[in-house]
């Protein structure tokens, strides 16, 4: 199976500490904290789960696996690598739950050991069978009959083969670079009819090409057919074994001895040196570019590659042999998303369509800034569409009263609409002003693509501010009006991005409020100029206020003792100090329900420190990234949404936003059928426990609640 020289016996689960009556823990004391990489692999734990689970459809399972498996390769290329970093420099920073740099890799690499032996498992001892009873067949090139292999073999000389690029290695031809996520084949060759001699030779398989090859049906022959997928069966193999197959055409006159398929990936923790940069576009295509060549930090195989091809492998790629991963099955099982993909609709989610509120709905696009001014508009997505923010952007690209939009991007997608708006507002003579994030990890590439767009079509284009990413979203159309400059605001948790809009759980705020109003004219003037605002009237800005501001609501809410109450849904938790506040506000009574979506170094139900605090995870349908924030304050609630997680990287390195809902109808809406049903959530709710491990929520009443289904059936309201 899956095996590295580190077993999971040698790093057992932490205990739940425990506060002794005679000794009371200190709050400093490391004990008292999760470790954020274990917390992280919990979170994929629980993702994992939703591919076990059967009451999930078939092909929705095959979507949580794939997620799972690209997670893992993400886990390695930012947090692996990091660590790395760390212990290359001779760092000495022990982590939050105080482990040393050195603990920390021998926890992790044991812990995914435990996490890929389960991704194998689920996948061949229950998806693969599960997909099979369903029609849909993943096969071995060597259990194909002859009449499909010789359909599969067309395929490859048709379209794989010309794609193809052999590379040698000898003394003339040096060890071929490797490609970061690249799926390859390591070949072995000899001459006919020699014992000695080999050869190597890397043959990558073309990323662009599908990593399932459909295999030419034969079932309207025998007259087959199956239920599921509405027709034949379908039957694919793997486009690696369909290239090992055929490897004598990429090297005729010699004999294959062995091949294997090997997948690596590389550090991508590339620091951009802004301080140093005069023009950090530049700085930041530098950085993509050399992330290309980073130090490898994970190398994947199958089981039976031999130890003589694996050191060539290990040598060249300056690699340990602690990490090598061997896997009993298909490399890279995140390519699974095509099949995830398939449009069989019995084996997948009911589809819905985003439910447009009447008050966008009745109204003609020309009314949307009246629907805004007769009060504060919140959707909830993807319950709710998010054309409506579209549409107002697009509207105030045509509208002639409006003058200026200004607005911040931080992933936008492609073909976005959103940018196309900002492009036909330049067009019709609108001041457009746009802060994208060059810097937003993975679409760096994409986001330079975009500005350098922008900029030719006139749009000012602001790449970020040096030593802080811009994470928070918020857009301001500028307005002339019979009564004056008005100014209307889209303000929200998730990016501008039509495509996530509809997988990621977020909330919009629309609203013409003066104070919002003048407090983001003042956001982006310190964004686009060299504004110091250190203070703002309705919203928290991170870095200036919002730890501050954050840590007085806490202990505000502790100053009522055992009548207090908060409610925090965020995606992660990882600040100590803000932890630390949490166990004080635990400790003076107050009653706090935690509702964290990935990794969370808080422990709760301690004894004397945190025992008045209850951490749940949502793993369902749709990613939970709505980020909201409520403070019972002894009847006079407040609440706050926007961006940040409570993370010190959105705190203090980060510029994001929290508004507050100030309507009362909305902030009745947001506690009574938001966070309520989040927290009476029992089908697809973990209750997070002291020593970081998760258990499904017990169903206590008549029946369970699944809060993502139940948006999905009440999304029809006003």
């Amino acid at each position: 199976m899956y095996k590295r020289k580190s077993k999971k016996a040698d790093t057992p689960p932490p205990e739940s500490p425990k506060a002794s009556p005679q000794a009371e823990l200190s709050l400093d004391d490391p004990a008292l904290y999760m470790n954020r990489e274990l917390s992280l692999l919990e979170f994929q734990r629980r993702v994992l789960e939703e591919a076990y689970d059967p009451s999930n459809k078939c092909l929705e399972r095959v979507k949580f696996i794939s997620i799972v498996s690209s997670n893992i390769d993400e886990f390695y290329m930012v947090r692996v690598a990091a660590l790395n970093q760390k212990l290359a420099a001779g760092s000495t920073d022990l982590s939050i739950d105080g482990k040393t740099l050195p603990q920390q890799l021998a926890a992790v690499a044991a812990n995914v050991d435990d996490v890929v032996t389960r991704i194998y498992d689920c996948f061949l001892n229950k998806l693969q069978p599960e997909l099979a009873r369903h029609g849909v067949v993943l096969a071995d090139y060597n259990q194909l009959d002859d009449r499909e292999r010789d359909g599969v073999n067309r395929y490859y000389l048709e379209s794989v083969f010309p794609v193809l690029t052999p590379l040698a290695f000898d003394p003339g031809r040096p060890f071929p670079h490797i490609s970061n996520l690249s799926l390859n084949l390591a070949v072995v060759l000899r001459e006919n009819g020699a014992s000695t001699n080999r050869h190597f030779a890397r043959v990558k398989v073309p990323p662009g090409l599908p990593q399932l090859v459909p295999v030419p049906s034969t079932a309207q022959k025998k007259g087959r057919r199956n239920s599921a997928n509405g027709g034949h069966p379908l039957k694919f193999v793997w486009i690696e074994q369909l290239i090992a197959a055929n490897l004598d055409s990429l090297f005729p006159g010699l004999e294959i001895v062995e091949s294997h398929p090997f997948h690596i990936t590389r550090d991508a923790e590339v620091a951009i040196q802004e301080l140093e940069s005069d023009d950090l576009l530049e700085t930041v295509e530098e950085a993509v570019w050399r992330r290309r060549f980073r130090k490898a930090v994970r190398l994947q195989t199958d089981c039976t590659m031999s130890d003589h091809l694996l050191e060539i492998l290990v040598e060249n790629l300056e690699m340990s042999p602690d990490e090598v991963c061997r896997v009993p099955g298909p490399i890279d099982l995140g390519r699974l998303r095509q099949i995830a993909s398939l449009e069989i609709p019995a084996l997948r989610d009911e589809p819905f369509e985003p439910f447009v509120p009447s008050h966008f709905a009745v109204h003609s696009e020309d009314d949307i800034f009246a629907v805004i001014r007769q009060g504060d508009r919140l959707l909830h997505h993807p319950y709710e569409s998010f054309q409506p923010v579209v549409d107002l952007l697009q509207k105030a690209a045509r509208d002639p009263d409006v003058l200026a939009i200004k607005m911040t991007l931080y992933r936008v997608g492609q073909k976005s609409p959103i940018v196309q708006a900002l492009v036909d507002a330049i067009e019709n003579g609108k001041q457009v002003s746009v802060l994208l994030e060059l810097k937003a990890r993975f679409d760096e590439e994409s986001n330079i693509e975009w500005a350098r767009a922008l900029e030719n079509e006139g749009v000012h284009v602001v790449y970020g501010l040096v030593g802080l990413k811009v994470h928070c979203k918020v857009a301001l159309i500028v307005r002339r009006e019979h009564d004056g400059i008005r100014r209307y605001l889209h303000l929200g948790t998730g990016n501008y991005n039509s495509a996530t809009a509809r997988l990621y759980t977020d909330l919009s705020l629309f609203t013409c409020d003066p104070d919002f109003g003048a407090d983001a004219t003042d956001l982006f003037n310190y964004l686009t100029g060299y504004s110091h605002k250190s203070d703002f009237r309705k919203l928290l800005v991170a870095p200036v206020t919002f730890r501050k501001e954050m840590a007085r609501l806490i202990r505000r809410e502790m100053a009522h003792g055992s009548r207090g109450r908060m409610i925090l849904k965020m995606n992660a938790l990882e600040d100590r100090a803000m932890i630390r506040l949490l166990y004080e506000a635990s400790c003076a009574g107050v009653q706090i329900d935690l509702i964290v979506r990935g990794l969370c170094c808080l422990r709760p139900g301690i004894p004397g420190v945190s025992e008045n605090i209850t951490v749940q995870s949502i793993v369902g349908r749709f990613l939970e990234h709505s980020r909201i924030y409520f403070f019972e304050n002894g009847g006079d609630n407040e609440i706050y949404v926007g961006s940040p997680d409570l993370m010190p990287r959105n705190l203090d390195r980060r510029v994001e936003l929290l508004f507050p809902i100030d309507d009362n109808a909305l902030m009745c809406r947001l506690r009574d059928s938001v966070l309520s049903k989040y927290l009476a959530d029992n089908y697809k709710s973990r209750i997070g426990k002291a020593d970081g491990a998760y258990d499904f929520k017990p169903v206590t009443g008549p029946k369970s609640v699944d809060s993502q289904a139940w948006f999905i059936e009440h999304r029809a309201h006003d």
